[in-house]
């Protein structure tokens, strides 16, 4: 075909409504654009190459933990009558594994955008997501969507479990600082325990993830009008529900602290938590440089700012 073709994607932040999502309450996923996934296919005249820095080498003979990236490649090769055709494909990602950030998620977009992209198809956001999905359903069992849907999106993503998954309006000016804790994030572990206290108490666990709720629906008011103060509050109070529900880990808990106290106005855990990452609201870039120096200060291995400019809702 004698061409390069590419794509990308983004990484993904749960904002508010970690674990009380699980229970049928909304949550809302931000995109973050400054954290990257792209993929780049360039035609040859041998094999079908990939490049990442998880494999180096033929796509036929790729490693089981690819096996969602594998079943991806070949079911869009037969939906292009493409099977035999020859390609390199380079996978280069800011992105973090295990971290809550959607890394595989960001990578079978960039791969599916890529792929149209190198076979003249045209791609609308439904076959885009539906395309994710091999992916997904493979490496995470039931993905509920919300990875694929954030990293392929420009605007904040609200979700509630099979009822909504739709772009909401966002007016937010300020920073977010994104911390790893530099432990892995422990999703399954957290989900069990929750489930565990919610059979031994189930009012007061129930009430928690209720409160949780009602705070993601203050959060997508506090970024639509916007009010990044009252932002900060939310998030905060969140990370109070969450260590209540015994999500958290002494790490996170350290760090939001350190946050806060040196002036962000919101800290909490995002994803599935007992370790992974934080973030943390800042109003002006001063703040946001002074908590990210003091979340590296204590602990934090690695660090993003993500920038809020939007003067101007999406849709």
């Amino acid at each position: 075909m004698g061409k390069t073709a590419s794509g990308s994607s983004n990484a993904k932040i749960i904002l508010i409504g970690d674990h009380s999502v699980v229970y049928g309450q909304p949550a809302i996923a931000l995109p973050l654009p400054s954290v990257t996934t792209h993929v780049i296919m360039t035609a040859t005249d041998q094999e079908q190459l990939l490049t990442s820095r998880y494999y180096d080498g033929p796509i036929a003979q790729m490693h089981q933990n690819l096996a969602g990236v594998a079943t991806l490649i070949k079911t869009l090769l037969r939906r292009f009558d493409a099977v035999n055709t020859p390609f390199h494909m380079t996978i280069t990602s800011d992105l973090p594994a295990e971290r809550g950030m959607g890394s595989s998620a960001a990578g079978a977009v960039a791969i599916t955008r890529a792929m149209y992209a190198f076979f003249d198809r045209f791609l609308n956001r439904e076959q885009l997501l539906a395309s994710a999905a091999i992916e997904e359903a493979i490496t995470h069992g039931k993905p509920s969507g919300i990875d694929a849907a954030t990293a392929s999106s420009n605007a904040p993503i609200w979700f509630i479990p099979h009822q909504e998954s739709l772009q909401i309006p966002f007016a937010l000016t300020g920073y977010l600082v994104i911390a790893d804790s530099g432990i892995k994030g422990q999703t399954g572990k957290a989900v069990a325990a929750v489930a565990r206290r919610k059979t031994a108490f189930p009012q007061e666990t129930q009430t928690q993830i209720n409160r949780l709720g009602d705070l993601t629906y203050q959060a997508r008011q506090a970024l639509a009008t916007p009010n990044i103060h009252q932002l900060g509050q939310i998030l905060t109070e969140a990370q109070q529900q969450l260590r209540a529900l015994g999500v958290s880990s002494r790490e996170l808990d350290h760090l939001t602290q350190v946050a806060t106290d040196n002036g962000a106005l919101g800290a909490k855990l995002t994803g599935g938590g007992m370790g992974g990452c934080l973030i943390a609201l800042c109003s002006d870039l001063p703040t946001t440089q002074r908590v990210q120096q003091a979340l590296l200060d204590a602990g934090a291995t690695q660090t993003w700012i993500e920038t809020f400019n939007l003067e101007e809702a999406h849709s």
